[in-house]
């Protein structure tokens, strides 16, 4: 019979530590042709509301899956996840069902750990000053995903919502900035992490040097990232395909003449594999965009099932 694993089950075996060299072993084999994924198909519910289905199968690891999720701005108000989601694991021999679990936390989580992937590979190694923009469940997650990854010396975060902000600073151990402007100038690494659909950053806040990772705005309406920001940056993407078709950061800035396809360099995957090059210099701006890939939620559902499966000892 399948399992049917709730969030908290979810939580219960699914750590940071063990998911970030996962997400590694995962987005290797996306690039490098071993995982067999179609761009996510979306509805357009109203404006800035979807529902994505995300299938995925890596034949090296036997892993087979689909996620469905929504993204409902407007359940905010309503006391509920923005991002909701679940995600059904398959036996990749004989297509059984094996578990159907929740896939909100994997959601989070797993965008919070190819993140701080991201840091390891193109920050520089000096990096000492964070800069996050949101105080929601992304902003959260991603701290305790960082001090994995860089031992920074300054972290601090704006947010529109000043409660929400408060709250988040005090208990992350933050320092809440005045202004999205004071929070990113000087900072090294930069994340995006607000619900915003017009760019949320001015190229001119944004040292040399500094790394910035965006996770939100992943339709082709949707903006985050200031253009001038993008044309400046040595660009990374987790899909150039996904990229080229569902960030309209990219795609708006393409139509408008700043760049071409070309101006996307590589994906992390490549990089991790040591296909292409990361940073090139101390002084060149990184940006990696990151849309969600669907063999992260299902390597991390497996993860799930298997830790699952052994019982507490394993996890």
């Amino acid at each position: 019979m399948p399992l049917w694993l709730s969030e908290a089950d979810v939580r219960s075996v699914l750590k940071l530590p063990d998911l970030i060299p996962a997400m590694e072993t995962a987005l290797a084999a996306f690039s490098t042709g071993v995982v067999d994924q179609p761009v996510r198909t979306a509805i357009e519910l109203r404006p800035r509301a979807f529902f994505g289905i995300m299938p995925a199968y890596d034949p090296v690891s036997a892993v087979l899956g689909a996620k469905l999720v929504t993204v409902v701005p407007e359940n905010a108000a309503r006391r509920l996840p923005t991002h909701l989601a679940s995600i059904s694991l398959l036996d990749s021999e004989t297509g059984e069902l094996l578990a159907v679990m929740d896939g909100r936390y994997v959601t989070e989580v797993r965008t919070a750990a190819v993140s701080a992937i991201s840091v390891k590979l193109l920050a520089r190694p000096d990096a000492a000053v964070l800069a996050i923009l949101g105080s929601g469940v992304q902003a959260r997650s991603h701290v305790e995903a960082f001090r994995l990854a860089c031992p920074f010396r300054e972290m601090r975060a704006w947010s529109p919502a000043a409660d929400h902000l408060r709250a988040f600073a005090e208990e992350c151990g933050v320092d809440a900035a005045a202004s999205a402007e004071d929070a990113v100038r000087g900072a090294d690494v930069i994340l995006l992490a607000t619900n915003m659909v017009t760019p949320a950053i001015d190229s001119a806040w944004v040292s040399d040097g500094a790394h910035v990772i965006a996770i939100g705005a992943c339709r082709p309406s949707q903006r985050e990232i200031d253009s001038a920001l993008l044309a400046r940056s040595r660009l990374f993407v987790d899909s150039r395909a996904a990229a080229l078709q569902e960030s309209g950061d990219i795609v708006q800035s393409i139509a408008e003449g700043r760049f071409t396809a070309d101006h996307v360099r590589a994906e992390l995957g490549q990089v991790i594999a040591g296909q292409s090059v990361g940073r090139t210099s101390a002084d060149e701006v990184t940006l990696f965009k990151s849309l969600g890939l669907a063999i992260e939620d299902i390597t991390a559902a497996a993860l799930v099932y298997r830790r699952f499966c052994a019982g507490p000892s394993a996890s």
